[in-house]
């Protein structure tokens, strides 16, 4: 699996596939703990799959053939934007699932727990631990090849559920071992208590995503990249004799927008346009990073106003 709608499409069957079997195996053990994992990933595949309509389209915009022709009439300024709202949507429905079963918790540990069938949930822990561990190693390497955000937010979610499903592991054996014992007390408790863990944890993983995909909405420029397109536009305007430029740069979910106005001393005589294309061709070339997803906009004008 090269692609990343390839890699999105295995992650969702998985997904839904663990989420059936942790609701399931939820109710006949007793476990909210389990529940709310079926129930968090049911959430996280139903915004893959709307990741994945996403990573079609912008697959579609920048690819030749007909397909591409009819979207462009349509949005000519591509499906860039659509990245960072989806990530953002998913990043809060995910913390707001987690405060919710944190909620929960709390309130179950203050009325005294509940009583939970443990051999059922360690066949599901043991289970959902190795699919996830799987996909998460799976979709790391992938995203060596493929490099997109998508990819690896889906390994990161990946990772974490593995890292999650570890703890409930842990928490149901030992809940399992001190049956009989005088340890016995605790274990109304023990699922109320690992669940609320399990939320503390969750709740503080997706702020990254969700601070960069405001960042992306709002069109925040960013730093490197405006240092690396000034440090190019300062070297164009000594070598040619301009007289000063305007760029303008922002990230949109994968893509790079930049548009860079130079602007020409008044009186100079005109020039034909394969010259202007030919400073334009070096001046792509020195930003670097050609490819569908760069927006790169370059105007020459004497007037600084056009600029502003």
């Amino acid at each position: 699996m090269t692609t990343e709608q390839k890699v999105l499409r295995l992650s969702i069957a998985v997904t839904v596939l663990l989420a059936g079997s942790g609701i399931l195996f939820g109710l006949l053990s007793g476990s909210f703990a389990i529940v709310f994992d079926g129930i968090y990933s049911l959430v996280d595949a139903s915004m893959t799959t709307v990741t994945l309509l996403v990573s079609n389209l912008i697959a579609a915009s920048t690819a030749g053939g007909a397909r591409r022709g009819k979207l462009v009439e349509r949005f000519t300024m591509g499906f860039w934007h659509l990245e960072p709202m989806v990530l953002g949507l998913n990043a809060t429905l995910l913390m707001g699932a987690a405060i919710y079963a944190l909620i929960n918790a709390l309130g179950s540990l203050m009325t005294g727990g509940r009583d939970l069938a443990f051999d059922h949930a360690i066949v599901y822990a043991v289970v959902t631990l190795l699919a996830a561990a799987g996909m998460a190693v799976f979709a790391t390497r992938a995203n060596r090849t493929v490099r997109s955000d998508f990819l690896a937010l889906d390994a990161k979610a990946w990772i974490m559920s593995a890292a999650l499903t570890a703890a409930l592991l842990a928490a149901f054996v030992f809940g399992h071992l001190i049956q009989g014992t005088q340890l016995q007390w605790m274990s109304p408790y023990i699922d109320p208590a690992v669940l609320a863990l399990v939320c503390l944890v969750v709740i503080p993983i997706p702020v990254g995503t969700m601070r960069q995909a405001l960042a992306d909405v709002l069109l925040v420029t960013p730093a490197d990249l405006k240092q690396h397109v000034d440090a190019v536009a300062r070297d164009i305007v000594q070598r040619h004799g301009f007289s000063s430029f305007r760029a303008y740069v922002a990230r949109v979910g994968r893509g790079r927008q930049i548009e860079l106005y130079f602007i020409v001393p008044t009186g100079w005589p005109p020039r034909r346009l394969e010259e202007w294309d030919r400073i334009r061709d070096e001046v792509g070339e020195a930003i670097g990073g050609e490819s569908p997803d760069r927006w790169l906009t370059i105007v020459f004008t004497s007037d600084p106003e056009w600029a502003e």
